[in-house]
């Protein structure tokens, strides 16, 4: 009779541990870990296949032959690869949907004609960009390793979101560079000094004509489409752009001079609306922005090498290229208009002066 007693408690003892251990969370080993992946989690093929398919209006001032054309391709193929074909790219190159205010206008007055833009970053000026103007300032970059340490530092995206945080309706996705912009003028110039009187075209960018002025030169704002004809017929005497863009758009035919100054990187960035953010699920959001990072790091690797390629033909080609040496004049001449544009911000804009 004891030992049936000893057995019973025994029994007993053992039930009341295995409960305690149950409550206290203790699984069994046959328990499937929850790290372990579900059998039923979706493969990014699935994903694809269980998206609904869309097509973004893509607006390329540029032909696609230019460094910025080329990236837009990229960024296109890239899209369309990793969303299975299920978000396609279509862009419309060389300013066929008007000039970059024009693409401006039209997405931010909504309706969904243009769902994206690549745009220079000084574009965003005329619309509130107060943090995107700090990348227009003349001579705000010595070189392209100190504009990539911006883009690609923490501060960048604070950037990019700046449009959609004031209520404009587009974001930024991702920056590049087509160069440093140079000016280039329909009669021979040897200097600085030569610019003085001159109408120059701008377009409507305040940083820029103050430049212009401070150069002794007068603004004239011509949209982008109707320059070579304003070079041809003498509306303007000169304009600004990068290399490659001089070129791709034939102004040495009517402009053949061309002065290696330097004033301004060409920091460019691509834009989507929010409308067409807001239509994309959580996946393909993803997609834009690893398709994005992966075009970046292409016009990284292709722009400098480019554009060396695109002077050497110009040369071969006739164009007059006037070297400049030294800097410091035309730095000592836009002074005022550097610390006028940075003044509301001077604090940020040290701050990316000092990632040279």
């Amino acid at each position: 009779m004891k030992k049936s007693f000893k057995v019973l408690s025994l029994s007993l003892v053992l039930v009341l541990i295995v409960t305690a251990l149950a409550g206290c969370g203790v699984k069994s080993p046959t328990e499937p870990s929850p790290t372990e992946p579900s059998a039923t989690e979706p493969t990014q093929e699935q994903t694809n296949q269980e998206a609904p398919e869309i097509t973004l209006i893509y607006a390329e001032v540029n032909p696609l032959d230019t460094i910025v054309g080329q990236t837009g391709l990229v960024f296109k193929e890239k899209v369309e690869e990793l969303s299975g074909g299920k978000i396609k790219i279509d862009i419309a190159a060389s300013g066929v949907l008007g000039s970059e205010n024009d693409v401006l206008d039209t997405m931010l007055g909504g309706g969904g004609t243009i769902d994206m833009s690549r745009i220079s970053a000084f574009a965003l000026t005329s619309y509130g960009g107060e943090k995107s103007k700090l990348l227009s300032v003349p001579f705000t970059f010595v070189n392209r390793e100190h504009f990539w340490n911006f883009a690609t530092s923490d501060l960048a995206p604070e950037f990019l979101q700046e449009p959609h945080e004031k209520g404009t309706g587009i974001r930024g996705l991702f920056y590049g560079e087509e160069g440093f912009r140079h000016f280039f003028t329909v009669n021979p110039i040897s200097g600085m000094e030569d610019l003085r009187g001159m109408k120059l075209r701008v377009s409507n960018d305040p940083i820029m004509n103050g430049m212009v002025e401070g150069l002794g030169a007068s603004p004239t704002v011509v949209a982008f489409g109707e320059l070579y004809s304003a070079l041809q017929t003498g509306v303007v005497d000169g304009a600004e752009q990068p290399i490659a863009n001089y070129k791709s758009n034939a102004f040495p035919e009517v402009a053949p001079n061309l002065i290696l100054n330097g004033h301004t990187l060409g920091a460019i960035q691509v834009v989507i609306t929010d409308e067409a953010w807001d239509k994309l699920t959580a996946e393909q959001q993803d997609i834009l922005m690893e398709a994005g990072r992966y075009a970046s790091e292409f016009n990284r690797r292709i722009s400098e090498e480019a554009e060396n390629k695109v002077l050497e033909e110009l040369k071969a080609e006739g164009v007059n290229v006037v070297e400049v040496n030294d800097i410091t004049p035309w730095q000592e001449a836009v002074k005022d208009v550097i610390a006028s544009a940075t003044a509301n911000n001077a604090e940020l804009y040290q701050k990316i002066v000092d990632m040279q």
